[in-house]
């Protein structure tokens, strides 16, 4: 008897699971976001700007889009809002720099973005938000001038006008990156010194620090320190906007909080009403300068490159300190001793640290984009040094210097 073929059914193929693709980034704000999370980031300056500003806790921008600077503005158009922040677009660069200050007198952490022309029309407003000791921050990308010049190439033209472009005798606070990554660190000091020491800081960046990419490892939040204003502790009757017996760090009310005070561009007392009395003028003028004679440790930052044994030093901010220290470099290799002394901090220019250069070296050389301006302040301290050999290198053509060129001019001069 034939035996009957029972056959089974073929087991159900089991699915394949397939790895879930990661979404694609809609924006290029979306892929800097999910970058930042594996914290190796490539970014240009200005992005790098943007995004120190944030994590300072910046929380109000308000500015006029110009070339080079526009990318600072763009991202954070986008970002603020994600974050309870406000962006503004203002009609022009006077504007800006007014809208800050009244935001910053709100209690909000200000900043602007700009660039030489912009800078130009900056300079009464940041007269205004010194005297008023309002703190806020404005970022100048700096481009070749005068007037509109030539808005996409690099220049150093500014240096001089970010501590004397606003009338009268008031201090400055005006830092100067050289990398990528210290656009992102100077611009969170930056935010941090405004409300510190209640005054209008400067970034100065240039456009090719702006425009350049670097890959750069962002710090955890967890360690980014972040400084707030003073707030104050007495009732509202007792308080005094500007406080003579807080004589440094005086505590900030913002509007809105129930305290009373009066502000204005005028020479004012210590309620902030205006006066005429001569005492009275000179202690506000005494109370802005001393404010950095306080804090000037805690101001100037700089870089000794190299300097230990140089006979030769190179003086140098910005993207021209990068061709200075591969001039070191070069130099070093031939036998010649030379040095780099870059200031992160311009103003207040680090006058300690420029005369115990110039006591150890023979030669000081200057290159910087302009037609000399740091070698101004070089001049100012070696007066006194008959010695002392100086070499200017200038360059105000949108031309970078290179290293070679500063290589080349120090051996014409030793």
């Amino acid at each position: 008897m034939q035996k009957k073929q029972i056959t089974k059914p073929a087991p159900k193929a089991k699915p394949t699971k397939t790895a879930a693709k990661p979404a694609k980034p809609e924006t290029k704000i979306d892929e800097l976001q999910s970058t930042r999370e594996r914290k190796t980031v490539l970014m240009q300056g200005n992005e790098a700007v943007a995004y120190g500003a944030l994590d300072a806790g910046c929380n109000f921008f308000a500015g006029y889009p110009i070339t080079p600077s526009t990318e600072i503005a763009e991202i954070l158009a986008a970002e603020l809002p994600k974050r309870g922040g406000v962006f503004v677009q203002m009609e022009d660069e006077i504007a800006s720099i007014c809208a800050i200050t009244g935001a910053s007198l709100a209690g909000a952490k200000a900043l602007t973005a700009t660039s030489g022309p912009g800078f130009s029309l900056m300079q009464e407003g940041i007269g205004f938000a010194k005297i008023t000791e309002t703190p806020c921050v404005v970022v100048n990308v700096q481009r070749v001038g005068p007037s509109t010049g030539m808005p996409t190439s690099c220049a150093q033209g500014e240096i001089q006008q970010s501590r004397w472009g606003s009338h009268g005798d008031s201090p400055a606070i005006v830092l100067y990156p050289d990398s990528v990554k210290e656009c992102y660190e100077l611009t969170i000091r930056a935010v941090n010194l405004s409300e510190k020491y209640r005054t209008c800081v400067i970034l100065l960046l240039d456009e090719v620090l702006g425009h350049m990419r670097e890959a750069v490892r962002l710090p955890d939040l967890a360690n980014v320190r972040v400084i707030s204003r003073i707030k104050p502790t007495v009732p509202p009757h007792w308080y005094k906007h500007y406080d003579e017996n807080q004589k440094y760090l005086s505590p900030l009310a913002s509007y809105g909080e129930g305290y009373r005070f009066h502000v204005t561009g005028l020479t004012h007392d210590q309620l902030g009403f205006p006066t005429n009395k001569a005492v009275e003028a000179a202690d506000r003028t005494d109370r802005l300068r001393e404010l950095f004679v306080y804090g000037i440790r805690d101001l100037v930052q700089i870089e000794s490159y190299e300097m230990e044994d140089a006979k030769i030093a190179i003086f140098a901010a910005g993207i021209t300190a990068r061709a200075a220290k591969a001039a070191v470099a070069m130099a070093r290799q031939e036998g010649i001793k030379v040095g780099l002394l870059r200031p992160l901090t311009i103003w207040p220019f680090p006058d300690d640290a420029v005369r115990k250069m110039l006591r150890d070296v023979d030669i000081v050389v200057v290159p910087e984009l302009n037609q000399g301006q740091l070698v101004r302040e070089i001049q100012r301290l070696v007066k006194d040094r008959s010695d002392s050999k100086l070499i200017k290198i200038q360059r105000v053509n949108g031309k970078l210097i290179s290293p070679a060129d500063i290589l080349r001019k120090m051996k014409e001069g030793i």
